[in-house]
């Protein structure tokens, strides 16, 4: 242990020399700042790459799409959370292009010496960064970017079609896969320190780049059915040549090391010690408590505390006291409240979640300290291992084994893939309580949360998705599943699609490009008052045709 969080350690130091986050198309291949990676040595490359996308994907799956997919809410400074209030100014991907960069350099550097584990790792981690830009955004330089050293004609780059975008990254994960089919000792100048996500490990980076694949084949089924059966049947039919991800063991995830606010989790007190800071802000959503309860799910005592004081109605007038720890009201107490908030109070013993895009979310169940950001006792807040800066659950979820059975009882479902769905879905839900260390609960679980379809597979991928809520919201954009309502103060009276493209590092920069990327896009009846379609309510190429989410 000692020897790995010292890996960890030297990894976040390499990232904080070599991050420079992109500030222009037009230097996608150049970081005129801080230590240049092309004399950097290829290994010291690695652990930057990969936290350097791990950090991305939990600022993704505990922030705002967080929100979105209503694992929680925020009681304080939360209107991109709760309410979707994104603009042109809101999110930029000039952060996955630093990403890119480095993973450039890196791939050149293993093809220049002839290393093909490191070219196979280049190209899985090409592929899950341009995954995420395109899910996020659409379409987006692809084919043109990282080329500026090559000449001018690059400097702004055209945004590639997303369909291309993801064609490309089934086609780089299918030479990742061929390239790491060679026995272990056929590699060389591996170095399992600097390899923090599998420690070198050859045939776990081929489970990874094949896991992926399933997971942007099954992106694709609702536009390119044809593709995505033909892909997820090859992989599925056929384990000795593309092996996936099956047990927690294996699972794509890093710690953190947790010795300074920069590599720690990031709703952690013990660097951030304001009573407001960003545990506090952050409260269960009324939507996943409710359907974790009504399935007795085990991992809501992990992802969350329970209440420190129940609420409990009692006959009477104008009674408010605390008895045997247990807040006691009368019905005029709860007329008020009501009357007040517009909302109603809810009076479960044990967990207590926000409800979606409220205005009273400070104040929701009658809670006593009114200003913003404060603890609650009368709701649940995070799991107190979320006050830790680092910890054994506190880990980048870049894919587990959870996934890649759920995505397999989905394509059994529709026939793309052999073995029963259920005997799937039940492996899914395993390989989950496995990661999240409830796996002695299994056996008295599945039998209250039986297989019934495509809602039963989506809704369990969501559960299992929690601290990586974006690849929930790319199923519920797909599938419309689960079936999630927004509230009274959300933006718009639907959930958000995508991400605007970002004026001042997207537009303004290459103009031309991104206002012909904006005229493909396709609004919905939601896209209100955005000027142009380039709204978080207009459809990307993905979901165009298909009818869904609405």
């Amino acid at each position: 242990m000692y020897q790995f969080k010292n890996n960890i350690k030297i990894a976040f130091t390499i990232v904080l020399a070599f991050f420079i986050s992109c500030q222009d198309l037009d230097e996608l291949n150049i970081n005129p700042n801080g230590v240049d990676p092309t004399i950097a040595d290829l290994n010291l490359l690695m652990p930057t790459i990969i936290t350097g996308i791990g950090q991305q994907v939990v600022n993704l799956g505990v922030g705002d799409i967080a929100g979105v997919m209503q694992h929680t809410q925020k009681d304080g400074w939360s209107g991109g959370h709760n309410d979707y209030d994104w603009d042109i100014d809101s999110k930029s991907w000039s952060g996955y292009y630093g990403i890119l960069r480095n993973i450039d350099e890196f791939h050149k550097k293993a093809i220049e010496g002839e290393y093909a584990f490191h070219e196979g790792v280049a190209l899985i981690m090409k592929a899950y960064t341009f995954g995420i830009i395109t899910d996020l955004w659409g379409d987006a330089p692809y084919s043109g970017a990282l080329k500026a050293e090559e000449g001018s004609e690059f400097f702004k780059p055209k945004y590639d079609a997303q369909r291309d975008i993801y064609l490309g990254i089934l086609a780089d994960l299918e030479s990742a896969n061929t390239l790491l089919s060679q026995s272990s000792d056929s590699y060389s100048n591996i170095n399992s320190s600097q390899d923090l996500l599998y420690s070198g490990d050859v045939t776990k980076w081929r489970k990874l780049a094949n896991s992926l694949a399933l997971r942007y084949y099954m992106r694709l089924s609702e536009k390119e059915e044809g593709i995505a059966q033909e892909g997820i049947s090859k992989i599925a039919s056929d384990p000795g040549t593309y092996p996936v991800i099956t047990n927690a063991s294996e699972d794509a995830t890093v710690g953190y090391i947790g010795a300074s606010p920069s590599d720690s989790w990031p709703t952690n007190t013990v660097y951030d010690t304001d009573p407001r800071g960003s545990y506090f802000r952050v409260k269960m959503c009324a939507t996943l408590v409710e359907a974790m309860q009504e399935l007795n799910d085990p991992r809501l005592g992990v992802y969350a505390n329970k209440i420190e004081i129940p609420l409990q109605k009692v006959e009477g007038e104008n009674i408010d006291r605390i008895e045997d720890g247990i807040r006691q009201i009368s019905q005029d107490i709860i007329d008020d409240y009501t009357e007040s908030w517009g909302v109603g109070l809810d009076f479960d013993p044990e967990y207590v979640g926000i409800p979606p895009s409220i205005y009273a979310a400070p104040q929701y169940n009658l809670n006593p300290n009114l200003d913003q950001a404060v603890y609650n006792p009368h709701c649940s807040q995070l799991n107190d291992m979320y006050k830790q800066t680092s910890g054994d659950l506190l880990l980048m979820r870049l894919m587990s084994a959870a996934e890649v059975h759920l995505i397999l009882a989905e394509a059994a479902l529709y026939g793309w893939a052999p073995g029963n769905p259920e005997e799937h879905y039940a492996a899914g839900i395993r390989q989950s309580f496995n990661a999240w260390g409830v796996e002695a609960d299994f056996a008295d679980y599945i039998g209250g949360a039986p297989y019934s379809g495509l809602e039963s597979i989506i809704e369990q991928k969501w559960i299992a998705s929690w601290t990586a809520a974006a690849e929930s919201w790319f199923d519920w954009r797909r599938t419309g599943l689960p079936e999630l309502q927004t509230g009274e103060s959300a933006r718009r009276e639907a959930l958000p699609l995508r991400f605007y493209y970002h004026y001042a590092d997207e537009i303004s920069k290459n103009t031309a490009n991104a206002e012909e990327a904006i005229s493909r896009l396709e609004p919905t009846q939601f896209k209100g008052s955005d000027p142009s379609n380039n709204s978080a309510w207009s459809k990307m190429w993905v979901l165009q045709g298909t009818g869904k989410p609405y």
